[in-house]
């Protein structure tokens, strides 16, 4: 055991070190903030594809493996030349549809479900460039145009879910409190008579984790309750902004459908079966703490055995299929969230066409309504500041367009104008690296 004395002479020199390696990873540094916006890009362009394969007729499975392998080829273009940033999947693609909350990734062996029209559908994915993480989830209705509008319970939980993602959005800042956002979503969505699903959280993120120290509770049960501690964000934190809502009693069920999504935790424990100890080995090297699919691997049934012993011993933490009643649909918006000196920097997340969508109730609350329509940016003293503003200060009440400018890309805190040049730049950037 080290003296007190030897451990305090050593932090001298190695606390500077360790702090300055922290702030490295952090996005206070360019390089970090650079990529974090190749990850989300390559999340958006995923999604956009994933998105446009939602169509009557479509395999959920088919669509699934699709998502991923669109992932890992995309991920692979960056960073060639340098072995030794990994990258790749961050959360393995899941379409949940209709009453399933979350999580529904089937295996090649397992049942197939079949899209088709009206179906609410939930698109959940990410990757990782260098262990940051950008991931997204967007929900969108099979079929619906605006000669064909969505309209009811599907309307009502897809708006509440919306507008408390763009009230979250706007509330997650240095000197606010995780507990503001938790009132703000529970508000919302009673607008719409509907229930925030309860017990989901949302994490503060860093370099290869995604479910950091600082959490977002929505609907926190009895337990959580207990545990919940007030937290301040704070300036160069990133997180995974995740809202879901029901239609329902916001009650999630666990289902009989068997879990494919799993995350291996940092736990260290003697396996006895070889099969868990190869399984956990490939986990350990391809994934390290990142959610993975048991379709990742190439002997499925291999896969399944080693997962179980894994599982007893705590080695991997599940993500099991969870559902509402039938008859009740849920919607989800996720969005990856940068906290920057200049505002919040949305990286991930698609706009809604709020023309598709039509609900007998509205918001009405002026509090609400003055948050909806605030700017996630700070002003700036310059006489230029006029330019941009009307374009993100009405963005999620009134404005489709000016959403759309918050959160699709537009990844710099300049007027609407310079955004298709800056687009354009970074794309080359891409190529390059």
């Amino acid at each position: 055991m080290s003296s007190s004395r030897s451990s305090s002479v050593s932090s001298a020199s190695g606390e500077s070190t360790s702090s300055k390696t922290a702030q490295d990873e952090t996005i206070a540094s360019d390089l970090v903030v650079t990529k974090y916006k190749m990850a989300s890009e390559i999340t958006q362009r995923v999604l956009r594809e994933v998105i446009d394969r939602c169509v009557p007729g479509a395999s959920i499975k088919d669509t699934c493996i699709y998502g991923d392998k669109r992932l890992d080829e995309e991920t692979l273009r960056v960073f060639k030349k340098d072995k030794e940033v990994k990258k790749g999947i961050a959360f393995p693609t899941c379409l949940s549809i209709n009453n399933y909350i979350c999580h529904f990734s089937p295996l090649v062996s397992d049942p197939d479900m079949i899209l088709k029209d009206d179906d609410v559908v939930k698109i959940d994915l990410g990757c990782h460039i260098d262990g940051y993480v950008a991931v997204v989830a967007h929900t969108l209705v099979v079929g619906a145009t605006k000669e064909k509008k969505v309209t009811g319970r599907r309307a009502d939980c897809i708006l509440a879910a919306y507008y408390a993602a763009e009230a979250a959005l706007r509330l997650i800042k240095p000197t606010e409190h995780n507990t503001a956002v938790t009132e703000v979503i529970d508000r919302i969505a009673s607008v719409y008579h509907c229930k925030p699903v309860e017990g989901m959280i949302s994490y503060q993120m860093s370099r290869g984790i995604i479910d950091g120290e600082k959490k977002i509770y929505q609907n926190p049960s009895e337990m959580q309750r207990r545990d919940i501690e007030k937290q301040e964000f704070g300036l160069h934190e990133v997180y995974a902004v995740d809202v879901l809502v029901s239609s329902g009693e916001g009650k999630p069920r666990e289902t009989d459908i068997r879990t494919t999504v799993y995350k291996k935790k940092d736990f260290i424990y003697q396996l006895r079966m070889k099969s868990s100890r190869v399984f956990l080995s490939e986990v350990e090297k391809r994934f390290t703490l990142m959610p993975f699919t048991l379709r990742h691997f190439e002997d499925e049934k291999r896969a399944r055995m080693g997962v179980i012993e894994c599982a007893k011993h705590d080695l991997v933490e599940p993500y099991p299929v969870y559902q509402e009643k039938d008859g009740e649909f849920v919607a989800e918006f996720k969005f990856t969230l940068l906290l920057m000196p200049s505002g919040q920097m949305k990286i991930t997340g698609l706009p809604i066409d709020l023309d598709l969508y039509e609900s007998e109730y509205k918001i009405t609350d002026s509090d609400i309504k003055q948050l909806l329509t605030s700017s996630t940016q700070k002003k700036k003293k310059n006489k230029k500041k006029k330019k941009g503003t009307t374009g993100q200060g009405a963005s999620a009440l009134d404005n489709v367009e000016a959403v759309e400018d918050d959160g699709d890309e537009d990844f710099e805190d300049e007027p609407d104008d310079k955004t298709k040049s800056k687009s354009a730049k970074s794309k080359k950037t891409n190529k390059k690296a």
